[in-house]
């Protein structure tokens, strides 16, 4: 006596959609167990996850602090006689000091939420968004440096 088992395949085969460009589980609000890429996906194929590594907050965090450092700054030298060279910026600034800090802040908020929410994605065979994170934030120290220094040089004067 010979026992036949049939089986049909019941996965669901479209499970496994493309991952839209903004989802949830970005902002936090469904946390996913997945904190690393589970495979190599295919050259410029975005990778993402849904947990992001403790340095990223770091990074982000610096950013945010030294885009605000950047404004006081800012201010500290248009009072000392300096000029703004951004027109944006500039005409901001002429219209209110509490209206330049805002959107400046605003405009750093969400660009950053981008590129945490991208922070896999390939640019270039070694460059991943989440590199230029860390370009960005040692160019906003590079930049608080330099305002220091016009600030020290306007004191002298």
């Amino acid at each position: 006596m010979v026992n036949i088992i049939v089986t049909t395949d019941s996965r669901k085969q479209d499970r496994r959609q493309e991952m839209p460009f903004f989802c949830v589980y970005h902002l936090g609000i469904k946390m996913g167990k997945r904190s690393a890429d589970r495979r190599v996906s295919a050259r410029g194929k975005p990778e993402y996850v849904d947990r992001y590594a403790g340095s990223l907050l770091f990074c982000v965090i610096a950013i945010l602090f030294l885009s605000a450092l950047d404004a006081h700054l800012t201010l500290n030298i248009l009072m000392n006689g300096g000029e703004e060279i951004n027109w944006f910026m500039a005409v901001l600034i002429e219209e209110s000091a509490e209206k330049f800090v805002a959107i400046k802040l605003a405009l750093t908020s969400m660009a950053l939420i981008l590129l945490v929410i991208h922070h896999n994605v390939r640019l270039a065979k070694f460059l991943r968004v989440r590199h230029l994170k860390y370009m960005i934030l040692t160019g906003y120290s590079t930049l608080i440096g330099y305002e220091w220094y016009l600030l020290e040089l306007a004191a002298a004067l």
